[in-house]
Formats: C-alpha cells, sequence, structure tokens
C-alpha cells in the first residue's frame, strides 16, 4: 500500500518533502499536486522508476510523451537548444504557470537519446517548487486521466488514492485538485502550434 502523506493549504512540509525525494531516489513513483491537475511522476534519470511510469501508462519507454519538470531556466538550458529571443521573453511571460511547452532539444541521455523534442513545465505549485528544490533531477509528469469516459481527470483525493495506491509508492496529497490541464504549445517550427487548449491563457502566447 503506498503512503500517503497529507498537506495543509498548500503549505510546504519538508519532512514528506524529503521523504519524497528519497522515494523518489529509489526508483519509486509518487502522486503530487501540481498547479493544473493532479501529476504521476519518478525522476528523469532514474530508469527504474521509468520503467515502472511507462508500464503502468502502457507506453513504449523511448517514445513515452512524457513531460519534464524543470526547476527553473537555468534547468530549462541544459535540455533544450538555444533559444531565440522571441521565444524566451514567451517562456518568461508564460512560466512558470500552467503550459507545457515543446522545444527542440539537446542530446538527452537514456532513455530519451533518440528525441528530438521535449516538453517542458515549470510549476507553480509550492508544494512542488519545494520538491524541486530536494532534487537532483527533473521531475518526469504525466496527468492522472480519469476511467470514466465523460470526466478526464479526478479531482478528489481520496479517488485518486484509492485507484492507484496499489501502482505508486507514496501520494502527496493537497486537497482537491484542478481538471483541466495544462495548455500545450509546441515552438518546434516556425510558428507556434496548440496542441491542447488548457488552463494557460492563449492571449499570453
Amino acid at each position: 500500500m503506498a503512503e500517503l502523506l497529507k498537506f495543509y493549504a498548500s503549505k510546504p512540509n519538508l519532512k514528506f518533502l524529503k521523504k519524497a525525494a528519497e522515494t523518489l531516489e529509489q526508483g519509486g513513483l509518487i502522486i503530487y499536486p501540481t498547479d493544473t491537475v493532479y501529476a504521476l511522476g519518478c525522476l528523469s534519470n532514474n530508469l527504474k522508476g521509468l520503467q515502472r511510469l511507462a508500464s503502468i501508462k502502457d507506453v513504449k519507454l523511448d517514445k513515452a510523451p512524457f513531460s519534464f519538470f524543470m526547476r527553473d531556466f537555468r534547468d530549462l538550458s541544459q535540455y533544450v537548444k538555444p533559444l531565440d529571443n522571441t521565444t524566451f521573453k514567451l517562456l518568461k511571460r508564460c512560466l512558470p504557470g500552467p503550459y507545457t511547452f515543446i522545444l527542440p532539444s539537446l542530446k538527452l541521455h537514456k532513455p530519451f537519446e533518440k528525441r528530438k523534442s521535449i516538453g517542458i513545465r515549470m510549476a507553480q505549485h509550492p508544494i512542488v517548487v519545494a520538491l524541486m528544490d530536494l532534487l537532483k533531477a527533473p521531475l518526469i509528469t504525466t496527468s492522472l486521466h480519469d476511467q470514466d469516459e465523460i470526466l478526464d481527470y479526478t479531482t478528489d483525493p481520496d479517488v485518486i488514492y484509492e485507484r492507484w495506491e496499489s501502482s505508486i509508492d507514496l501520494m502527496l496529497e493537497d486537497g482537491f485538485g484542478g481538471n483541466i490541464p495544462s495548455t500545450v504549445v509546441d515552438l518546434c517550427g516556425s510558428t507556434i502550434e496548440i496542441i491542447r487548449e488548457g488552463k494557460g491563457d492563449l492571449e499570453l502566447l
């Protein structure tokens, strides 16, 4: 059974966050709150965790559409190709925030070495922000889709925990989550392409 750690009013708890960081470093999978919906993730440099995550999502690891939670723009520069001035200003307007940007990637480590692009996010939720400060690598993130054909995302943390407790190691609970995912924007081409309209304001793009 997965461990459940409850936060209150989005206030980081260092003891809980250290537990989450240790779990991730050991190849664990955790569920955590974000500024959009609850997400499932592991460390981007931990093959054991990545393989488990790909298995749960029923995708091939090298082709899995996982995004990377970056701590800040310094982390970003280690994973994406140099940004032109226009793209940099766009990202500065929107991040941190409820957007996923797809950008041309530098040569990535295994198992992502065949990727030509990378989806990146920067946290706006205080719990994720505090957790990222304890991690040595970006956090792989994927949204928790609901099994219901009508509801895309479950907001009730009790329902989420009951559904996923046998598949994960730890859940960070911070009350009811959102039900609108991030806005996904592809910046790999010559023009901006909106892949998915979500919580992020399109007027900022």
